[in-house]
């Protein structure tokens, strides 16, 4: 006997659309898709086309109601802050899927691609893909134009040092360019004596101050000025004001130590050396090789000043140098210090060459000083030294020449530095033949001490030829290894002409 089989379909069948006639599957409404979307329009209420904030100065888009953000083209940051400009609009409809479509930079438009769904006739949903087209508009914000009006200024901090010498604001100045403290400001301005920073914000004020204080040994105060007030909202507008005042002593003073304070910094002599200024005063004996560490506090509490002026002094010339090999310590003496040689040294000046009038004294440049090599450094015997703690000091114990720093060819080094540093953008008066030649003598520093070279960004000069020779004189200089290289971009991912890294 033979069964007959037969399939069965079960695939749904078909229906004609009440519209237009077209077979379609069946579904609530009954309508195919072409006659549905022509009857009901889902986006409707959804802008097509949308402005948006933009800040050229500082490249931040406007969020509601009061911020700026910084995004990057076609990043997620942006494609929802495009979102929420439609945000009470697409509350109705389901929101699938949402991308940006490319366009040109300069053409000041954004173009979000939305997909969005919605339940219409008799519980069909639809689903429907459109483009809303974004505006870009430039305003600049409350930020940038503070800065571009330059007095309107909320705080200032007011740096001041009461020295002759510039060395701790140049390096003070290299500092803030490492760690990027200058970009909060409003304004830089130089004065004869000091900085001033100028500031949107007492906060911003606050952090430069605790920079400060963390970098140099200085002592602050705060005050603030009532501008304006609103009694019904209790609220108050004040300029506040930061006076920083900086220990007056700076790289290759000499100075005298109260007895109280050289005693307590393990007996040394009363006549030092500051051989560097970073957050602390670091000073040396030339008698000893014995250094100490005077923070901001320690100074302020027993303060001393610099017994000669920069400008006196003096060019020596070395007769005869022996090195110290056993010097006997005094019982509680304190840290000796391995990077000096102590030396006993017969010099002459330079200006006295027809006499036969030598010195001798003691010096912490044994290591660096040979007969007939020439060395700068302070008559102390020839000078009236204005000084409290000199006055009560024995006069034997008061040296008659007290040497600084060996003495080079200022003229080759300088054809011969292969480097340079970044400068602050601030408002200044021509800089005179003074200024200049601190500068010089800052630049001389650096490649003398690594200390301090150690917290400087310092920058290879493509103008100036690599020597691979050695200096003639053995004059320190600066390892290509210690450089960085000098960045400019001179055009941005837009096309458009970028700034500069610093000025």
């Amino acid at each position: 006997m033979e069964y007959m089989t037969e399939s069965v379909d079960r695939s749904p069948g078909h229906i004609l659309c009440c519209e237009c006639g077209v077979p379609i599957s069946p579904n609530p409404a009954n309508v195919c898709v072409a006659c549905l979307r022509s009857k009901v329009d889902i986006s409707q209420g959804v802008p097509k086309q949308v402005s948006i904030s933009f800040c050229k100065q500082c490249q931040r888009y406007f969020q509601p109601p009061a911020s700026w953000v910084q995004c990057a083209l076609e990043s997620r940051e942006l494609l929802a802050l495009c979102l929420k400009k439609i945000k009470a609009p697409l509350s109705k409809v389901r929101l699938v899927d949402a991308g940006f479509v490319w366009t040109e930079p300069h053409s000041k438009r954004l173009k979000v691609k939305l997909t969005i769904q919605k339940e219409v006739m008799n519980g069909a949903i639809l689903q429907q893909v459109f483009v809303v087209d974004y505006v870009v508009q430039s305003q600049m914000c409350g930020d940038c134009h503070r800065v571009e009006a330059k007095d309107f200024w909320k705080a200032v901090i007011q740096v001041r040092q009461k020295t002759l010498h510039k060395k701790t604001f140049y390096y003070l100045e290299q500092l803030i360019l490492k760690y990027g403290m200058h970009q909060n400001t409003l304004r830089i301005k130089e004065i004869h004596d000091g900085l001033d920073f100028y500031y949107s914000s007492k906060q911003h004020a606050q952090k430069m101050v605790e920079f400060l204080q963390g970098t140099v040994p200085c002592r602050y105060k705060a005050s603030q000025r009532l501008i304006s007030q609103d009694i019904h909202s209790n609220t108050y507008n004040y300029k506040s004001t930061f006076s920083v005042e900086i220990v007056p002593i700076c790289k290759d003073n000499v100075v005298c130590l109260s007895p109280k304070l050289a005693q307590s910094l393990g007996n040394m002599s009363q006549i030092c050396i500051c051989i560097r200024v970073t957050s602390a005063i670091h000073l040396i004996d030339p008698n000893t090789l014995q250094v100490a560490d005077i923070d901001g506090n320690t100074f302020w509490s027993h303060p001393f000043n610099s017994l000669c002026h920069p400008k006196q002094l003096e060019e020596f010339i070395v007769m005869e140098c022996s090195i110290v090999r056993d010097l006997k310590r005094s019982a509680g003496a304190g840290i000796i210090s391995k990077k000096h040689t102590l030396g006993e040294v017969w010099i002459q000046k330079t200006s006295e060459m027809n006499t036969d009038k030598q010195y001798f004294c003691r010096t912490h440049l044994g290591h660096l000083l040979n007969p007939g090599d020439l060395v700068l450094g302070f008559d102390l015997a020839n000078c009236n030294l204005n000084d409290e703690h000199v006055n009560k000091m024995n006069s034997d114990r008061v040296p008659d020449v007290v040497l600084i720093k060996k003495s080079y060819d200022r003229t080759k080094r300088q054809r011969r530095r292969n480097w340079k540093l970044k400068e602050l953008a601030r408002d200044r008066e021509d800089m005179d033949t003074d200024d200049e030649r601190q500068y010089q003598d800052f630049l001389e520093d650096l490649e003398e001490d690594e200390a301090i070279r150690k917290n400087v960004n310092i920058y290879r000069d493509s103008t100036v030829p690599v020597e691979s020779d050695t200096d003639d004189e053995g004059a320190p200089r600066i390892s290509l290894a210690e450089m960085l290289e000098d960045l400019h971009i001179s055009q941005d991912a837009t096309g458009e002409e970028g700034a500069s890294m610093m000025s």
